[in-house]
């Protein structure tokens, strides 16, 4: 009988059940501890309980660990320092979409040469955010592959769906089971729709085809997720973190019956990619919060910054041994002294507003 299926697949190859990743970096008491805390105390503050803003922030995509750990380290000291209005958590991003090539993330691909040894870059990266949860600093990433929460899911405080997939109805099925609050990013051509609705399809249940702990296929049947929320990233060839846009996502949000929580990506369209306007569109976004608590009222909950310990980014040479030490290599960052900077100036502004807001 002719073959008619995988047609176009060069090889199955085993990989390591999330069960087994498990028992290899065990989850430990002190980062279940960090996980959980940091979990809570997003909930709050997107149940309006906490009147706190907080600030993902950290690099494109981790690519180095010991550069990782470093940058973790300095936010860590800085996250104690601000702890009275802002509420730090680091961005750990492994995956990374592409338009059509180039490297997909530290899980795809760990030694950056195209040898893809995924089952090495997962435990890595179970590794890595283990290591960040012991420092005491909850870590968030973006969710693009519907398997990977199950290897790392317990080690995660806050998720993003981007751009590309909050339109994806898997995405969306995924999220309503994820254990940790979850922001859909608006559509690359700038509308809300598909990030609205994403908000609302993930608070419900559902059932999907997934793997369990056992790596084996089941239906997964989830309770959904009541801390999905709107992340505001600029598309279409300009930004969305005005007033005037601010005010379309509440609009947007009042319709659908949904909570008026927004959070600001500094960078993306908001800052056109460049990553030296990214103080600029955090300084704008921290002024309307505080005009926003002056008013007795909140939308505006969160930030996102894209940020490492050397400014810009660079191409991934043949050489390894040639990359700059803290230097994202894919979208340009701010360097660690902009960012100490740009966290210190919105604690200064932000104090009187969070002291006087009351909560709810």
């Amino acid at each position: 009988m002719r073959q008619t299926e995988n047609l176009n697949i060069e090889a199955f190859e085993p990989m390591p059940t999330p069960e087994e990743i498990h028992a290899r970096v065990p989850l430990s008491e002190t980062a279940a501890e960090s996980v959980l805390a940091g979990r809570r105390t997003l909930e709050r503050i997107l149940d309006g309980t906490d009147p706190r803003v907080f600030v993902v922030v950290g690099p494109c995509s981790i690519h180095d660990p010991v550069a990782g750990l470093d940058y973790a380290r300095r936010l860590k000291a800085l996250a104690d320092e601000v702890a009275a209005t802002m509420v730090l958590v680091m961005r750990v991003y492994f995956e990374k979409p592409r338009t059509a090539t180039g490297w997909k993330g530290y899980i795809n691909d760990p030694r950056m040469d195209d040898s893809f040894h995924i089952e090495e870059g997962m435990q890595k990266a179970r590794e890595f955010l283990l290591a960040i949860n012991e420092i005491g600093l909850p870590a968030a990433t973006e969710a693009l592959d519907p398997i990977a929460p199950q290897y790392l899911g317990d080690l995660i405080a806050w998720v993003a769906i981007g751009a590309r997939t909050s339109e994806s109805q898997t995405h969306r099925e995924m999220s309503s089971g994820l254990s940790a609050p979850v922001g859909f990013k608006n559509g690359t051509d700038g509308s809300l729709d598909a990030a609205v609705n994403a908000v609302i399809s993930a608070s419900s249940p559902h059932s999907f085809l997934g793997i369990n702990m056992q790596g084996r296929s089941s239906v997964v049947r989830t309770a959904g997720n009541r801390y999905g929320h709107l992340v505001l990233r600029g598309g279409g060839g300009r930004p969305n973190y005005d007033t005037v846009s601010v005010a379309l996502a509440e609009a947007a949000l009042t319709k659908a019956k949904l909570p008026h929580n927004i959070v600001v990506d500094c960078s993306h369209a908001n800052s056109y990619k460049k990553p030296e306007l990214q103080p600029l569109v955090m300084h704008d976004c921290v002024n309307q919060i505080c005009a926003q608590r002056a008013a007795g009222q909140r939308s505006i909950v969160g930030l996102m910054i894209e940020s490492f310990i050397e400014a810009g980014n660079q191409p991934i040479p043949e050489d390894l041994s040639q990359l700059k030490y803290g230097c994202s290599v894919t979208d340009a960052c701010v360097d660690w002294p902009t960012t100490e900077k740009m966290i210190r100036d919105a604690d200064t502004a932000l104090r009187a507003a969070i002291a006087n807001r009351k909560p709810g």
